[in-house]
């Protein structure tokens, strides 16, 4: 009894890569970059409010240590080209964060947080976020360091 092999041959193989090869090609050049680029307008925002929700967390957590808080701030004149968190206490460096060249971040560029999680003078509350034609508004309510995104 003849065993029947289960598998390709070498030019199935080379047949199903000029055909991928072929469709790459083809589609490619018509991929629509600006749809990439509005969604990175939402996912540097996310960013930027998981960042401030974790600068404000490190305030409240470290607060028996550290009677100076943290902040985020912002670098580069708007729009900013990148961000970094700060204990203020020791000015240690915790994370560092580069923006998008495409993503523009204009408003407040400090954010600084208190041992009880309450945001603290100077500064401004929001920060607005775009890229080709998406926006969100970032803001935070003072008294009591919550972090809100809107889409405008």
């Amino acid at each position: 009894m003849k065993q029947k092999k289960a598998g390709f041959s070498l030019l199935e193989l080379v047949l199903i890569a000029v055909f991928l090869g072929v469709f790459a090609v083809i589609a490619v050049p018509r991929l629509n970059y600006d749809v990439i680029s509005k969604h990175k307008a939402g996912s540097t925002a996310r960013k930027l409010v998981t960042d401030l929700r974790l600068t404000r967390s490190l305030a409240i957590n470290d607060a028996a240590n550290n009677s100076e808080g943290y902040k985020l701030l912002m670098f580069g004149s708007a729009p900013y080209s990148r961000y970094r968190i700060v204990n203020n206490d020791t000015g240690e460096i915790i994370r560092t964060y580069t923006i998008d060249s495409k993503v523009s971040c204009t408003g407040g560029n400090i954010f600084m947080f208190a041992p009880l999680g309450n945001l603290l003078p100077p500064g401004d509350n929001h920060i607005m976020v775009s890229a080709e034609g998406k926006s969100f508004t970032i803001t935070i309510i003072p008294a009591t360091g919550i972090v809100k995104c809107t889409e405008n």
